[in-house]
């Protein structure tokens, strides 16, 4: 006995194709250092598939989020489970289709601009997935398998609006529900410190940065900070990114404000409030986005404001 959700896959996968796309990967120590500017346009083009890794607003890659917007996609797919950047990009009109988790502003309530972009109907299709479905999917990529059983989603909602499929365990008996891999075009990750070659170490809570990172065609890291590539060898348990799956480095101090950032900075509450109070109106929000995103040049630029000397 099977059964399936309602919805077809946003991203069709293809395993063999994504592995001979990483053995492509250079595995030679060369330096990926570049701009928020260059990193983007190198390796996202509209219409592709992305994802951002975070935990809420800890270590939210927002400069790269704010690039992205100034670049004016406006047909991107996205695994949206995040909280600022998907609300200041369906502000923007830069997606059209979701695999969705979950999209609000926390303490300060729904997420206003994606009502507007799903009712409005720009945004296009809306796939819905637990947290942990939307990690696992990216697992399964990881690992090279075409799906992971599981037993969340079942008996939901979330399970009918969904792309997976649930079967009898060939073992057990009983009902398990299978979900798809996940691969990314490109993978957005901010991380504490990383060296010039793309190894990356976080502190505090690590979200899904190790299977994302292992799920994507292309991989953008902002660091906080770059080292020397003897100082990340002298903790190697905290690499859990290593050189060959990255493409781009972009050093990015402050690149997850408004968020925050563990050992680093707290997050800016009174920046976010601002925001999530424009965010109400569409009005509103582009002369946010107008200040803030198209009004900046670059993260540097954008810093200055905010840290007026």
């Amino acid at each position: 006995m099977s059964d399936s959700g309602t919805y077809e896959l946003i991203q069709p996968f293809d395993l063999e194709d994504f592995r001979a796309h990483n053995r492509k990967k250079t595995k030679a120590l060369t330096s990926k250092l570049m701009s928020e500017s260059d990193a983007v346009s190198r390796f996202i083009k509209d219409g592709d598939y992305i994802g951002i890794e975070l935990y809420g607003t800890v270590r939210c890659p927002m400069s790269i989020t704010r690039e992205i917007i100034r670049q004016r996609f406006k047909r991107l797919r996205m695994a949206g489970q995040g909280v600022l950047e998907i609300d200041m990009m369906a502000a923007a009109n830069c997606i059209k289709a979701l695999d969705w988790t979950y999209i609000g502003l926390e303490v300060y309530g729904v997420s206003n601009s994606m009502r507007r972009g799903v009712e409005s109907g720009y945004i296009e299709k809306v796939v819905e997935w637990s947290n942990a479905a939307i990690a696992w999917r990216f697992k399964a990529a990881a690992m090279g398998v075409p799906f992971l059983p599981t037993r969340s989603m079942l008996g939901t909602d979330t399970f009918k609006y969904s792309s997976a499929k649930s079967i009898n365990c060939p073992f057990t008996g009983k009902k398990v529900c299978l979900l798809p891999a996940l691969i990314l075009d490109t993978g957005i990750i901010h991380v504490n410190r990383a060296d010039k070659y793309g190894n990356c170490q976080i502190d505090g809570i690590s979200g899904f940065a190790a299977e994302m990172s292992r799920a994507s065609k292309n991989l953008i890291i902002s660091a906080e900070e770059i080292i020397d590539t003897d100082e990340i060898r002298k903790a190697p348990e905290k690499t859990i990114i290593p050189y060959y799956l990255v493409d781009a480095v972009v050093h990015a101090p402050f690149g997850s404000h408004p968020g925050e950032m563990v050992n680093c900075y707290e997050r800016d509450e009174k920046h976010l409030k601002m925001y999530f109070e424009a965010a109400k109106s569409e009005e509103t929000v582009k002369t946010y986005l107008d200040k803030w995103v198209y009004g900046m040049k670059n993260n540097e630029e954008y810093l200055n404001a905010i840290f007026p000397k």
